[in-house]
C-alpha cells in the first residue's frame, strides 16, 4: 500500500505545530542551467544516464529520504511551485556530469501512488515504490526495484504505556484492547491491516478504520486506544512537539509481526529495466554511497530537508529534531542497515515471497488481482548493487 495513504504526520503538524515563515527559494524550471561535467576521479554518469535523472518519492521531504537529497551538489534549485528541488547530482562530493531532480509525493501529486505516476510521467527515472504496492499492481503497473535503502519498514501501531505496562507487542495489545474496549486507529485500505486482521494478530473488532491523520482521538481516549504511525516520526512528535500527549509512547514495528515489505525501494517501470541498465550499473552503487553517507553524517542533508519543507510550505511541518530523531532511529532499530550480508540495498527473495503470498489473497478479494503466477524475482533485482558498500 502506497505510503501516501498511510502517512499521518501532515495533520499533525497542521493542527498542532506553528506556521513556519517561508524560506527564500527560487521558482526557476528544474532543467535550467548549464549541464554539468563530470569532475576528475568522480563516476562519470553522462555517457549512460539521462542528462537529468528524475526521482519521485512518495511523500513531502522527510529524513526517510534523506539518501536521495544527499545527491544533491551545492546551489540546489528549489522549485516551490512543483515541490521538487534539483541541481548537480553528485557521488562522494564530485559531480557525475548529471543533474537530478527529486520531486515530492504525497499532496504534491494528489495524493496518488508513485506506481501510477511512474506511467503519467514517463520524464520520471525512478520512483519509490513499497514491496505490497508493487504486490497489488503488478499486473497493471508492472515496476522493478533496484535499490532497498531501508531493509525493514517504519511502519508502526502504538500505544501508551502507562495505559498497557505489560503490554510489548501488537498482538498482546490487541488482547488488552479487548479487554478494555479499545482500539487500533489507522487508515482504511492499509495491506498491513488485513494481515494483521486475518492472521488473528489483531481482532477485526479492535481496529478502526477511520483515522484522518489528526492526533485529537488518540489524546482524547487518555490512553485506551492504539494507533498507527511511523517509528521515525510519531514517538517524538507526541512526546515533545504534541503538548496535549506530552509523554513517551511504546510501539511495535509492522515487520516485526511477520510482514516484511521493503519500503519505499527504488524501483523503475519494468519495460524499461533493459534499457536502463547501463545507467543503473553505474547509479545505483551511488545511490548505495549516498545512503550510506546521510546515515553515517546527515546534518547537513537534514538542514535542507528542513528548508524544503518550509519552501514548499504545503501543511506538512518537519522540524530539525525531528529528522535528527528520524535518522538515530533509522540506526537504533536497523532500519537502515546492511541486513543479513556486508552491503546495503539488496533485496531477499524470501521476504519478497512472503509478502506476495500474504497479499495475493488480500488484494484479490478487494478487486486488484495481482499479476497471475507472480513471482518474487519479478518485483525487483540486485544485480546493479555494490557488494563493497555498506554500513
Amino acid at each position: 500500500m502506497n505510503r501516501t495513504a498511510l502517512r499521518s504526520t501532515i495533520a499533525i503538524g497542521m493542527v498542532f505545530t506553528a506556521t513556519v515563515a517561508l524560506a527564500g527559494c527560487s521558482s526557476a524550471a528544474p532543467t535550467g542551467g548549464a549541464a554539468p561535467t563530470a569532475a576528475a576521479g568522480s563516476v562519470d554518469l553522462a555517457s549512460v544516464c539521462p542528462a537529468m535523472v528524475t526521482i519521485q518519492t512518495d511523500w513531502n521531504p522527510e529524513a526517510d529520504h534523506g539518501h536521495l537529497y544527499q545527491l544533491l551538489g551545492p546551489n540546489p534549485v528549489i522549485n516551490a511551485d512543483n515541490k521538487s528541488v534539483s541541481g548537480d547530482l553528485f557521488a562522494r562530493g564530485k559531480s557525475t556530469g548529471v543533474k537530478v531532480e527529486i520531486r515530492s509525493g504525497g499532496p504534491a501529486i494528489g495524493f496518488s501512488s508513485v506506481s501510477s505516476q511512474l506511467y503519467k510521467d514517463k520524464t520520471i527515472t525512478l520512483g519509490y515504490v513499497s514491496t505490497d504496492e508493487a504486490v497489488q499492481v503488478s499486473a497493471t503497473l508492472p515496476t522493478t526495484a533496484v535499490f532497498a535503502e531501508n531493509d525493514i519498514s517504519p511502519q508502526m501501531i502504538m500505544w501508551d504505556p502507562a495505559t498497557y505496562p505489560k503490554v510489548t507487542t501488537i498482538k498482546q495489545l490487541g488482547a488488552a484492547l479487548k479487554a478494555d474496549s479499545g482500539v487500533v486507529r489507522y487508515f482504511q485500505s492499509a495491506a498491513y491491516m488485513a494481515y494483521l486482521q486475518g492472521s488473528g494478530i489483531l481482532p477485526t473488532a479492535q481496529t478502526d478504520g477511520s483515522y484522518d491523520g489528526a492526533p485529537a482521538k488518540f489524546v482524547t481516549a487518555k490512553g485506551k486506544d492504539g494507533q498507527q504511525g511511523f517509528a521515525t516520526a510519531e514517538p517524538y512528535i507526541y512526546q515533545n512537539e504534541i503538548s496535549a500527549w506530552g509523554k513517551p509512547l511504546s510501539f511495535q514495528l509492522i515487520h516485526d509481526t511477520g510482514y516484511p515489505i521493503y519500503p519505499e525501494a527504488i524501483s523503475v517501470r519494468s519495460a524499461e529495466l533493459a534499457k536502463l541498465s547501463p545507467c543503473l550499473k553505474k547509479l545505483v552503487p551511488v545511490l548505495q554511497q549516498a545512503d550510506v553517507d546521510y546515515i553515517t553524517k546527515p546534518a547537513t542533508t537534514n538542514k535542507l530537508v528542513v528548508d524544503l519543507v518550509t519552501a514548499y510550505n504545503n501543511g506538512w511541518v518537519y522540524s530539525a529534531k525531528v529528522a535528527d530523531f528520524g535518522v538515530s532511529q533509522m540506526k537504533k532499530l536497523k532500519i537502515a542497515s546492511n541486513g543479513s550480508n556486508a552491503y546495503v540495498g539488496d533485496m531477499e527473495e524470501a521476504r519478497v515471497q512472503k509478502v506476495v503470498d500474504i497479499d495475493t489473497p488480500l488484494f484479490t478479494a478487494t478487486g486488484s488481482a495481482p499479476k497471475s503466477g507472480l513471482k518474487a524475482t519479478d518485483l525487483f533485482t540486485n544485480e546493479f548493487l555494490d557488494t563493497s558498500i555498506g554500513f
